[in-house]
């Protein structure tokens, strides 16, 4: 395990967590220097990737948030928050972290619903947003997305945290 992405990585993740849970935001402030830090420090090779890598897990994060944030599935700050974190540990480890991410992701949902007495609504929704892509494309759904506030929706910087926290533990070795 890299201490120099884990130490700023875990700060960046548990406040961004902490004031997603709060405010439901993850903040410029935060998101894009830790974006300019970890690309910054690749740069000059003091970082724990490649500059390569670097780009690279920013572009990944950007093509796999990015479309779930196009669709009203993921919030904007949280996108920078991923491509942050892609800057910090590449491509690889990114990987790891967006699939724990979206496992437990679908745990906090599953947990909303249930406390929230919405379970049969939320899955006919989810529903509608995975199959109703056959019939109106790679397009925001007219009601289920984050800009419309009737909406159920849940703070995903937890979510990010956790599952990039894990990538640090699964690759360790």
């Amino acid at each position: 395990m890299s201490s120099i992405a884990w130490w700023p990585t875990l700060f960046v993740l548990a406040l961004s967590a902490g004031i997603d849970l709060a405010t439901r935001r993850v903040p410029n402030w935060l998101s894009i220097p830790f974006l300019v830090a970890g690309l910054a420090l690749a740069f000059f090779g003091r970082g724990a990737v490649t500059l390569v890598d670097s780009v690279t897990g920013i572009f990944v994060a950007l093509v796999v948030c990015g479309v779930l944030w196009f669709v009203g599935g993921m919030g904007l700050g949280d996108l920078k928050l991923c491509v942050g974190v892609g800057a910090w540990i590449g491509p690889s480890q990114l990987t790891v972290a967006l699939v724990v991410t979206g496992i437990v992701g679908g745990c906090m949902a599953v947990l909303w619903m249930v406390k929230n007495k919405r379970f049969g609504t939320s899955l006919d929704g989810a529903g509608d947003l995975i199959f109703g892509f056959i019939h109106r494309g790679v397009r925001r759904h007219p009601t289920l997305h984050l800009n419309n506030e009737s909406a159920a929706a849940i703070p995903y910087a937890p979510a990010i945290a956790i599952g990039t926290l894990f990538s640090f533990f699964s690759l360790a070795g």
